[in-house]
């Protein structure tokens, strides 16, 4: 597997942890140091006992609208992963980046950060549709 497949894959985990509620999968995906998390219109979280917290309260919330990514795009440079996405929530499109950092054999997200976007979510090409959401 490529790097980038590999990646890409551990973002797809990503979303997957949270679309599912799944805490424990969430937890398992972060690293375990020097890691940081901004939700929109929260401060910026530092840490692994205050990011996990606030995945706890969020996947906890029964009203947590489901979470669609798009157009991903991965930038690697040596052990430094980035994905850089589009998540649509309850009809509105926010612009994420989940930095990743490979250590142990696997892709760990150190950061993540998603902003409202502006101009809404632009539809992906046909190509690069979603072929299922879990």
């Amino acid at each position: 597997m490529s790097d980038e497949t590999s990646l890409l894959a551990a973002n797809a985990a990503y979303y997957r942890a949270f679309i599912e509620g799944d805490i424990d999968r969430m937890s398992a995906l972060w690293g375990e140091d020097d890691v940081a998390c901004i939700h929109p219109g929260w401060p910026p979280l530092f840490g692994r006992e205050a990011v996990l917290a606030s995945y706890r309260d969020i996947l906890r919330n029964p009203m947590q609208e489901p979470i669609v990514r798009r157009n991903e795009r991965a930038l690697i440079a040596g052990a430094e992963g980035r994905v850089i996405c589009v998540e649509v929530v309850g009809g509105a499109a926010l612009v994420a980046t989940n930095w990743f950092r490979f250590a142990g054999g696997a892709w760990r997200l150190v950061h993540h950060q998603a902003s409202p976007l502006a101009i809404g979510a632009p539809e992906p090409p046909p190509q690069e549709r979603p072929r299922s959401l879990h």
